[in-house]
């Protein structure tokens, strides 16, 4: 396996196929002086110390000595050369510096013999170039690319796939090994995200032929094993995320139970789990049209007008019903006849009321009054109905009454597509962003999402996304010393804040969860590192599988995958009851059906959808 890229995720991926899969991995990284931050954070950890300790002291009454520092290099660069060549690692890892994807430098990474390359650069143009490069050195080399275009990723992946076929042949056996998967790890890490900042909010997995989504469900006082198609994880016994938050590390009968069989969850029974649900297509139309509405280029009605107008509006418009009705009451004429009266009179139609009796003239008069009145809010009206259609393009302020929101910080390509998750699950959003020019604030404006341009750090922002009233922050910036300052400020106004932040490095998201655990024991906190959620799916790519996706249960993952029956002997030949094995792997369901039966018997034509662990869906082979 050969892996290429100048960020967290190279290094990840690699450690995740060396260490879980057991391949032979060559990582082609550019050259120490222009490379990017490796996994182990050395200077954001030394940024944030000060930071971690001042907590620590506080509200735990430490030093605050382990605050950051619990890392031990993990998946540092430690080994790379520093003559621009091979650094043999020791643990089956070659690391290649190259400041550039050239041809030559793809031959020396082994490109012409691999089995599949993975291009994780940051640049989608520079992936691209690599990607035809390697397809014309080697067409049977299976391609993963990390893109954010994904409309342009769809292209790419017929091209390079088209190309490999007129390389190869007609009937050629190893056609089949080679493909072109396009993924995104702002697209795979958004849904965790997103579902994180939400208490109760489903995580939500796709497939061609059914919508899948996992929840969780708290510990049964009856003993009833928990509902669903089946259960996928069960929790630590001490609550989701707890197993080591006060820094003592936990035991192994805290660690989450990953796809548990029957027996386990009737053991279980005082445990919280995570269960699989199947979303019809109706209710999934429906929330997606109730997430969508009022969020088009056509604002709402209500949108159109303030407060003040509409009360003004209706309060005119009572004094309108009442003059109809005293002088129906007054004259004994038909109402709908003292409704047109009223009207004409409103709007000075009418001939005067000469020779009427007293009561008539009177409300005549009243009613001329009421039409002054009218003109001067009619003409408000149209001029803030124009302003509002005027100015629906662009950025909207949080309203004053807004509350149970999620303030989002940093609109990137993490925080665009967190911003879309959320926004179709029908959850409120703020905004925060420093760059006028980000990448997602045209995604804001079409949204209808209210945006705070400012530094998350300056004092005044949080309070204008109107943080004390929110139900989650969700950090999701570039800038690791961001997110916890911002977390760290939040915390200081609402203690029982709900918070998510995005941190570089996994080791890193483990140290600061742990601390601000032990600091906030009451609140609710999860830290992600969007390379830990991303790397599963794109190992499992080069591996050949297709990963539907992933979601965190507590520190562990779990994925979703598409596997072909063929050519698995612990599937095919089996039927769907008997393809399981307890915390390694569970067939879902088949692709083309809506569910699974138990007793169908799997054959080389069927395409399976299964829940599996890492190194389940590594046996699975």
């Amino acid at each position: 396996m050969v892996v290429c890229g100048d960020d967290g995720l190279a290094y990840r991926l690699a450690a995740e196929l060396r260490g879980v899969h057991g391949e032979r991995v060559t990582l082609v990284v550019p050259p120490d002086g222009r490379t990017a931050r490796p996994p182990v954070v050395g200077r954001a950890r030394a940024a944030s110390a000060a930071l971690l300790d001042r907590v620590v002291s506080a509200a735990v009454g430490r030093g605050g000595g382990n605050s950051g520092n619990g890392a031990n290099g993990g998946n540092g660069t430690s080994g790379t050369g520093s003559s621009g060549g091979y650094a043999n690692r020791g643990d089956g890892e070659r690391v290649l510096e190259a400041a550039e994807l050239t041809e030559a430098v793809l031959a020396e990474a082994g490109v012409e013999r691999a089995t599949a390359l993975a291009l994780v650069h940051d640049d989608d143009e520079t992936n691209i170039r690599a990607a035809l490069t390697a397809r014309r050195l080697n067409p049977r080399l299976r391609l993963v690319l990390r893109l954010y275009n994904r409309r342009l990723g769809q292209h790419i992946e017929e091209l390079l796939d088209q190309a490999a076929a007129l390389a190869l042949g007609e009937g050629s056996p190893a056609d089949a090994e080679a493909s072109t998967t396009v993924l995104s790890d702002a697209h795979t890490a958004a849904p965790a995200l997103a579902a994180a900042a939400v208490a109760g909010t489903t995580k939500v997995v796709q497939t061609d032929s059914l919508l899948l989504r996992a929840v969780e469900r708290p510990p049964s006082a009856s003993g009833q094993a928990p509902g669903g198609l089946c259960t996928l994880a069960l929790l630590s016994p001490t609550g989701p995320g707890t197993a080591g938050a006060d820094g003592s590390g936990g035991g192994a009968e805290q660690e989450p139970r990953l796809l548990p069989d029957d027996e386990e969850v009737r053991r279980a029974a005082g445990r919280a789990a995570v269960v699989l649900e199947q979303v019809s297509a109706a209710s999934s139309g429906a929330a997606s049209a109730g997430a969508g509405r009022g969020v088009g280029v056509v604002p709402p009605l209500a949108s159109l007008f303030s407060r003040r107008l509409r009360w003004s509006l209706a309060g005119l418009v009572a004094c309108v019903v009442g003059l109809a009705v005293a002088l129906c009451v007054v004259t004994r004429i038909h109402p709908l006849s003292a409704f047109y009266l009223t009207l004409l009179d409103l709007f000075a139609i009418d001939d005067p009321a000469i020779g009427a009796p007293l009561g008539r003239q009177i409300l005549q008069l009243l009613s001329g009054l009421v039409g002054l009145l009218l003109l001067p809010v009619l003409l408000a009206a149209v001029l803030e109905a124009l302003g509002t259609f005027r100015t629906a393009s662009a950025l909207r302020k949080p309203p004053r009454g807004l509350g149970g929101h999620v303030v989002l910080l940093g609109l990137g390509k993490i925080g665009t597509r967190v911003l879309t998750r959320l926004r179709e699950l029908g959850v409120a959003v703020v905004c925060v962003e420093s760059d006028p020019e980000a990448r997602g604030l045209a995604a804001a404006r079409r949204l209808r999402v209210p945006v705070v341009l400012g530094d998350v750090t300056q004092e005044g922002v949080l309070e204008a996304a109107k943080i004390h009233r929110a139900s989650a922050l969700l950090a999701v910036t570039s800038a690791d010393t961001t997110n916890l300052e911002a977390v760290l400020y939040a915390r200081s106004v609402r203690p029982d804040l709900r918070v998510v932040l995005r941190l570089y490095d996994d080791d890193f998201a483990t140290a600061v969860y742990r601390t601000l655990r032990a600091a906030h024991p009451g609140a609710s906190t999860r830290s992600r590192s969007v390379s830990h959620l991303a790397a599963p799916a794109f190992a499992g790519a080069m591996l050949g599988r297709r990963v539907l996706g992933a979601i965190p249960v507590e520190r562990r993952v779990l994925l979703f995958a598409s596997v072909d029956v063929g050519g698995h002997p612990e599937l095919e030949g089996r039927t769907v009851a008997q393809a399981f094995r307890a915390g390694a792997w569970r067939v879902l369901a088949l692709e083309g059906r809506a569910e699974a039966c138990a007793d169908h018997v799997l054959a080389a034509g069927d395409r399976v959808v299964v829940a599996a662990t890492r190194r389940g869906l590594a046996d699975l082979g």
